[in-house]
């Protein structure tokens, strides 16, 4: 089955209480049954040693993958129940046994997260680039690009994620924390995106609504400079909550109902 050709009102981004969502699967598929959507799918965070309070540990990703095997066998004939895995860039688990994988990068290289708290990117700007935010975006990027070879993903997560908390004070383009037309970050996705795009099997790439259901942004991710190329470039897309309780899977179901691919004439 390719993702791409799922019909209905779908969303593959899921998590739930085995990571850091906040429900259990069941909870989740009653709530996006309420919201009418034909096919769900979960997509655990992967395990990774060094922050296990973000992610499975090994013997609840066993347990998530029976339950979610379990779930579809009880609810298959009302919703389609996939079982997949969001793969860190980090993470050195398998995925063979997954439905799908979103690739994804939320740790810099050294082990900092980009999407944790607005404290821990400023650590990072200050003690690990020295100041320099553009060489932090361009490494950041740099395993965005790798992420297919690394994580074998069908789908990009949340392209540009490293501008979550980057929208505060924004002024005439220019971010918190660094401007998004400045032509190092410019340069930086771009050769990130080529590179996947170049793939002997393009993956598709997420329109995640996680950062707008959640507060951080009034766009989805990717940004709409980076959408707009990636469009061009005949990129596939698939939209996603990125949901972590059930609170926020009716918001998504809405957000991805009236999004539009289509770019104003």
């Amino acid at each position: 089955m390719k993702l791409s050709e799922i019909k209905g009102r779908k969303d593959l981004h899921m998590h739930t209480c085995y990571c850091d969502g906040k429900n259990t699967p069941e909870e989740m598929i009653f709530a996006a049954l309420d919201a009418g959507m034909s096919t769900i799918g979960f997509s655990g965070h992967s395990h990774t040693d060094f922050d296990p309070e973000m992610c499975m540990t090994l013997e609840d990703t066993d347990k998530y993958e029976d339950e979610i095997r379990r779930l579809d066998m009880e609810f298959g004939e009302q919703i389609n129940v996939l079982c997949g895995i969001e793969q860190d860039y980090c993470s050195e688990e398998p995925t063979d046994r997954w439905d799908y994988v979103i690739g994804s990068v939320h740790y810099l290289p050294s082990r900092l997260s980009v999407d944790d708290t607005p404290e821990m990117l400023e650590q990072a700007i200050e003690e690990d680039y020295g100041g320099d935010v553009y060489s932090l975006c361009e490494d950041y990027y740099r395993l965005v690009g790798d992420v297919c070879r690394k994580t074998g993903a069908d789908i990009v997560g949340h392209f540009d994620l490293v501008t979550k908390f980057n929208r505060g004070g924004e002024q005439g383009g220019q971010g918190k924390y660094f401007d998004e037309s400045h032509p190092r970050y410019v340069a930086a996705w771009k050769a990130a995106a080529d590179k996947l795009l170049a793939a002997d099997e393009a993956p598709l790439f997420e329109i995640n609504f996680g950062g707008m259901i959640r507060g951080y942004r009034t766009e989805p991710y990717p940004s709409k400079p980076i959408l707009d190329y990636l469009m061009d470039c005949g990129a596939d897309f698939v939209l996603s909550g990125d949901c972590h309780s059930v609170d926020n899977i009716a918001k998504a179901a809405e957000m991805i109902e009236k999004f539009s691919l289509k770019k104003p004439r």
